[in-house]
């Protein structure tokens, strides 16, 4: 919905300033409609430029603001797959910028440190979700405006391929580029939320049936890097970035420098052509009859969009095709491309001072994406020396953000950082159901300890290619020991006739020509046996001897490995 309809109140009554500058609006939850919904009891926010029945729409902009009738399309789907709605959050006013500061709301503070940017134009609903205040949110992405945020915030920040979710209910900021955003503290999370969330919608005209890869990477990918990095004379998110390389190398990235610049130039034009004309076309009649009411320097961008014809945008959009082109020719040569999510911190001081100059830095690895029609994840990577965080971004063609999600979440969950801001370990890893790889080809092959997600002996897996398909349990028929004398330390699993409980494990899909020489490193007492899982399947999967038992520690209490693992490590007291 482009603009409001004549029928709706220009001048509703707005809520008064919450106490909280990442909120606009807070009001009584709306439940969703499926108690049993794959989102069932997920508590959202969104972005205040999309619809939400009945609450004002304001853009960060009081005096544009109107009440919508309808919900936006993402809303709609969001509430009948169970998640509850919580509040709408504040943004950089008709989403011009990249840093939380430009509302009239008040500035987002970073989560990490208040005297920083949080990013924006998405800055309430990144920092409400890094804050724990949400589960998952919603922005949109325009120039990087779903991922600065999450890079900043040591959150996830998902881009889908443009029109994979329909921004139907969604106040443009620039229509033909314009993204739904999903903000969430796992990758899993957000995969759920854009599984729920994704359709082809008629009445989105840039909604379309997109085709989607739905096989992983290959185990060995070749990921593309900038040549030559920038990052403002950052050293701490130069020391992060190459921190992050390493282990993307550690995953089994071939590192493939790639000429940055055709990318450079294609983000230059979305504020120095003819296309920053689409954002004044945006608000145009609200804009024209009330410059004042819109604050410096959005008013300075929109007004930027008064000054083109129709003959220089076509003349921007053929130079566009152009950069389009040379940019394609990178593909040949890599899977994805990984770049920082924003090369930089900025305080909020700082912003203020050179707005402008430093809001293009943020937008230094982001702006090209939408206009280039690429996919994009922005994923935690670090805390830096500081306590800041610092993220990279996954880049793909359009239709590649299952295989971006798959390999987003191992690296995510490789860093052993907490979810936001809230100090909260990582949970498990979920598989990516759009990815698993059928039977013929792979072995499902339960683990139960150096080899689940994120403990020492996983690379062993992940390096031939297999994939996690589930997190779940044994059947309760088994009790666990940690076995003397192992390094790394690892247990063993031992059915039982009685006393028996369930065991925390993980269900791999093993490549079937992988396989011998995954067993191979398999040292005894281990061995491949078969175990019954808590829903009765039997699947193959590692047992022990029985003379290892007799001086082994039994852990069954803890009901996993994992567990047992973060007991040990715990500090006393």
């Amino acid at each position: 919905m482009p603009t409001p309809s004549p029928d709706y109140p220009t001048t509703p009554d707005l809520p008064a300033a919450t106490p909280d500058p990442a909120w606009i609006l807070r009001f009584t939850p709306i439940a969703g409609a499926s108690a049993d919904g794959p989102l069932s009891g997920l508590r959202f926010a969104v972005k205040d430029n999309i619809d939400v029945a009945g609450q004002p729409t304001t853009a960060a902009c009081p005096d544009f603001a109107y009440v919508p009738h309808e919900n936006a399309a993402a809303v709609e789907r969001l509430l009948a797959a169970g998640a509850v709605l919580t509040g709408k959050t504040n943004m950089d006013q008709f989403a011009c910028g990249l840093n939380g500061t430009r509302s009239p709301y008040g500035a987002v503070p970073n989560a990490f440190n208040a005297a920083y940017v949080s990013g924006g134009s998405s800055s309430g609903s990144a920092y409400v979700v890094a804050a724990g205040e949400a589960d998952f949110a919603l922005g949109t992405d325009t120039a990087g405006s779903g991922r600065v945020p999450a890079g900043l915030n040591n959150i996830v920040g998902l881009k889908p391929s443009r029109g994979l979710i329909s921004a139907y209910g969604v106040l443009p900021a620039a229509q033909s580029v314009d993204c739904v955003s999903i903000l969430a503290r796992t990758v899993a999370t957000a995969v759920k939320v854009l599984e729920a969330a994704h359709g082809h919608d008629p009445r989105d005209p840039y909604s379309r049936k997109l085709p989607m890869a739905t096989t992983p990477l290959p185990a060995n990918f070749r990921v593309g890097v900038p040549a030559q990095p920038e990052f403002f004379g950052d050293a701490l998110s130069q020391a992060a970035w190459q921190q992050a390389l390493a282990q993307m190398q550690a995953l089994g990235g071939t590192l493939v420098p790639i000429d940055y610049a055709p990318l450079a130039d294609a983000a230059a034009m979305l504020y120095d052509s003819a296309l920053v004309a689409e954002r004044y076309a945006a608000v145009r009649e609200f804009f024209d009859a009330r410059p004042d009411a819109v604050i410096q320097p959005v008013r300075d961008i929109l007004a930027a969009g008064q000054r083109y014809d129709a003959a220089d945008l076509y003349r921007a959009q053929h130079r566009l095709r152009g950069l389009a082109q040379r940019a394609d020719a990178m593909w040949t040569d890599i899977d994805l491309l990984c770049v920082p999510t924003a090369p930089t911190h900025c305080t909020i001081a700082a912003m203020r001072a050179e707005p402008v100059a430093r809001n293009r830095e943020l937008g230094h690895y982001t702006n090209f994406v939408n206009l280039l029609d690429y996919a994009a994840l922005a994923v935690p990577a670090s805390l830096r020396a500081d306590g800041l965080p610092f993220g990279i971004t996954l880049i793909g063609p359009a239709g590649s953000d299952w295989q971006l999600a798959e390999l987003g979440q191992r690296f995510h969950h490789g860093t052993g950082l907490p979810q936001g801001a809230t100090g909260t370990p990582l949970p498990a890893p979920e598989p990516i159901a759009a990815l698993l790889p059928g039977p013929a080809t792979h072995l499902p092959l339960a683990v139960v300890g150096a080899h689940l997600s994120g403990m020492p002996l996983n690379g062993q897996l992940t390096e031939r290619g297999a994939r996690l398909a589930e997190t779940t349990r044994t059947a309760p028929r088994y009790r666990l020991y940690a076995l003397n004398g192992t390094v790394p330390a690892k247990p063993g699993l031992r059915r039982v006739a009685h006393g028996g409980v369930g065991i925390d494990i993980e269900v791999w899909q093993v490549p079937l020509a992988a396989l011998g020489s995954f067993l191979a490193l398999v040292p005894p007492p281990l061995a491949l046996g078969s175990l019954e899982l808590a829903d009765g399947r039997w699947v193959h999967g590692f047992v022990c001897e029985d003379h290892a038992f007799s001086d082994a520690q039994d852990v069954s209490t803890y009901g996993g490995w994992r567990a047992y693992v973060a007991a040990r490590s715990a500090p006393p007291g």
